[in-house]
């Protein structure tokens, strides 16, 4: 290291052998009065004034593994300790900077024990970086950093200070593995600004979401109801499915996935699926747009009127029996509803005396309502021999199908016996079934394209009523909320 440097005194300063006028007083920035009251020239005005805390800028000339050194053109080079050149732990000191390059380092110590001069480049950033975070804080301005880490909750980021990104702020959606983003620069808002704590806390997510402001607009203006598009699936809720349309996300309400019945939208669809979808709705002031899946597939229902009219008998599957009858299935995602008084020639108390779910039948088709979606059966009144009409969809004829359900082959005659007397109504029971089917008057009997699960009706006003309310789809979960009351399906 060196000691004193020379700085190009003024000329009076020659050679020793040249003969020199001897000042006879001090003068300032030239000659100084010495321990013994000479005067000497004053060497320490030749270099620049420096205080502790301040901001110095200078050339880097060695880099130690554990040090680096700097002219600042002060009387020593200022020494950087390795701890001091970055907010990263564990760096290496040729990796942050060159020999020739030019930094800005805080004054930590004039002079330490060693007389050294020791300077801090990561607290020059930080000052000059935390100015320039209060200045995009105050404007709205994005901040750029490099992901230097990856910690339990989110990234920090290098400003010149750590900042924090929130795992739920780096993008619009959750983003599963954060490890994918180190290394690179993001440009995020300032959410959160603390001096005193050194606390600067970030979101990717509102620039991001600013950025897709006019690209959503765009898209808005450019989409209108009819149109059919392609979009990803982006999010899978109870209420249905959310598809990103390359910039904003419609809504698929679990009415409007398929023709047939759906429990939950996951049965149908799934995180990343490329789906083709048809536009419902535009709701421009609230920038919602409400979509469909069924509607670009093939309609069961048109099926149904191009191939099958009143008095066709059909085949199909029992769906489900109820108190007012049954449910039959003739096509995927196509149920009719025989009336308890339409199951047998006789008078029937129980629907299940007659049939069974699982069931595969032959029915006569009573009448068929295209506008409403709904088709009356009979059973009683097919013919014993009559041939149903060939399936539309060409599938193979369920009478060729086996029903999932287990046949009571499986089960001994003894244990049958034992299950039809425990299934044998009390007077008590049969008093009330006849009660209520005194009640009930024998209309056509009419069933939606879907069956439900609830309670069922025991008069068909009730069981209209039942079925017009599940076919309404709420308005708000169809422009992307979540709707008040469950779906009814």
């Amino acid at each position: 290291m060196r000691s004193l440097r020379s700085f190009g005194l003024y000329s009076r300063f020659r050679m020793a052998n040249e003969t020199i006028e001897k000042p006879t007083s001090a003068e300032d920035g030239v000659w100084v009065t010495g321990p013994d009251g000479e005067l000497i020239p004053d060497y320490e005005s030749t270099f620049p004034t420096i205080n502790e805390g301040e901001v110095v800028h200078g050339t880097v000339v060695r880099v130690d593994k554990d040090e680096v050194l700097v002219d600042i053109g002060y009387k020593s080079e200022g020494v950087i300790p390795v701890a001091e050149l970055s907010i990263r732990r564990s760096v290496n000191p040729a990796d942050e900077v060159t020999l020739g390059e030019e930094v800005a380092a805080l004054v930590l110590t004039k002079e330490d024990a060693e007389g050294r001069l020791i300077l801090s480049k990561k607290r020059a950033r930080f000052e000059l970086a935390w100015k320039k975070i209060e200045a995009a804080n105050e404007s709205g301005e994005p901040v750029v950093g490099k992901v230097i880490e990856v910690v339990k909750g989110g990234l920090i980021l290098d400003l010149g200070v750590r900042g924090f990104l929130p795992a739920s702020l780096v993008d619009i959606r959750r983003v599963q593995d954060l490890d994918e983003f180190m290394g690179t620069e993001l440009r995020c808002k300032v959410i959160e600004l603390n001096r005193s704590r050194n606390n600067v806390v970030l979101s990717r997510r509102a620039v991001l979401e600013d950025e897709r402001k006019e690209q959503r607009q765009q898209i808005l203006d450019r989409l209108n109801p009819g149109d059919v598009v392609d979009g990803t699936i982006s999010n899978i809720v109870d209420f249905g499915a959310f598809v990103d349309l390359d910039g904003m996300d419609g809504l698929i309400h679990i009415s409007e996935l398929s023709w047939s019945h759906v429990n939950h939208p996951s049965e149908v669809l799934e995180i990343g699926q490329e789906v083709k979808v048809k536009v419902l709705d535009i709701d421009r002031e609230r920038q919602r747009i409400s979509l469909g899946l069924k509607q670009t597939q093939s309609d069961p229902w048109q099926q149904v009127i191009e191939s099958y009219g009143e008095g066709d008998v059909v085949e199909g599957r029992v769906t489900k029996v109820v108190t007012f009858g049954a449910f039959v299935e003739i096509l995927p995602g196509v149920e009719g509803l025989v009336h308890i008084s339409e199951l047998a020639q006789h008078h029937v108390e129980n629907p299940r005396e007659v049939v069974s779910q699982g069931d595969a039948v032959n029915v006569l088709i009573l009448e068929v309502d295209a506008d409403r979606r709904r088709l009356s059966l009979s059973l009683k009144r097919v013919e014993e021999g009559q041939e149903p009409l060939p399936r539309a969809d060409g599938a193979e004829s369920v009478h060729l199908t086996p029903s999932l359900d287990l046949s009571e082959d499986v089960f001994p005659a003894g244990a049958t016996a034992v299950e039809e007397v425990a299934e044998e109504p009390t007077e008590t029971d049969t008093g009330v079934e006849e009660t209520v089917a005194a009640e009930v008057p024998e209309p056509t009997a009419e069933v939606e394209l879907e069956g439900e699960d609830a309670p069922a009706p025991e008069t068909d006003a009730a069981a209209e009523a039942e079925l017009e309310g599940e076919s309404t789809v709420e308005s708000d979960a169809a422009s992307g909320d979540e709707p008040d009351t469950p779906d009814a399906a």
